[in-house]
């Protein structure tokens, strides 16, 4: 097994009032050759929006994003017409494709809004656009959840990419342990701690921490405190 470990301090950040944001992966302003992707993985940016405030319109093509809502609203729109709000318990997938235009606003006057956006990198060019929200399956305590899936590898509850990629999710009780199995041979995951402290690979990983794993077929994963974590499995080539 191979890990590389991300702090949370060492992550890209910026704070523009209207937006305070960390990058694990290059970003904008900020740039580390050693941190451009992780596999397939492009980026993840862990993202806060003032009331009230937001990014405007603008474009992205062939590339694969998801966004996690974390606390409050998020209102999506796109040149598709699709106009939705993203709240805790469900996701936006969207296929960029050949191109797409979205903005994405903080839907109250008065909470600031926190998700995470994901970037996976597509597996072919020129795919058409598309845009996909929805409700996820209930959290069960000390189980995996499946939350993004290959296209035609999932259910109602979980978003398709055009990716040989899976994101799960994990809400962990202290000191219990659970398994994860990678779900194709010589892929890697990346394990990001939403919330409290777990031990991975005989590390200690605290709130936002991150760590790559590859060249394995599985890991454990342990609560040192109640604890949520993301697993974004991804093609390494």
């Amino acid at each position: 097994m191979n890990k590389t470990i991300h702090r949370a301090e060492t992550r890209g950040h910026a704070n523009h009032g209207w937006l305070d944001t960390h990058h694990t992966f290059s970003f904008a302003g900020y740039y580390d050759p050693r941190r451009v992707h992780f596999g397939a993985l492009r980026v993840l940016n862990d993202d806060t929006v003032a009331p009230g405030e937001g990014f405007g319109t603008h474009p992205h093509d062939n590339m694969e994003i998801v966004s996690i809502a974390l606390e409050g609203a998020l209102r999506h729109g796109d040149s598709m017409g699709n106009m939705q709000v993203l709240r805790p318990g469900e996701i936006q997938v969207m296929s960029a494709g050949t191109g797409i235009t979205h903005s994405e606003m903080n839907a109250s006057a008065t909470e600031p809004v926190k998700f995470l956006q994901i970037w996976v990198l597509t597996d072919a060019q020129g795919h058409t656009p598309r845009y996909n929200q929805l409700e996820l399956a209930p959290a069960r305590r000390n189980e995996l959840r499946t939350i993004v899936a290959p296209e035609g590898r999932g259910d109602e509850h979980v978003g398709w990419i055009h990716q040989d990629a899976w994101f799960s999710t994990l809400d962990l009780d202290k000191d219990h342990t659970v398994e994860y199995r990678m779900k194709t041979p010589g892929h890697g995951a990346y394990v990001f701690v939403i919330e409290g402290n777990v031990k991975l690979a005989d590390e200690e990983l605290g709130p936002r921490d991150g760590v790559g794993i590859t060249d394995t077929d599985g890991f454990l994963i342990k609560g040192d405190t109640d604890a949520r974590v993301l697993i974004i499995e991804v093609p390494m080539r």
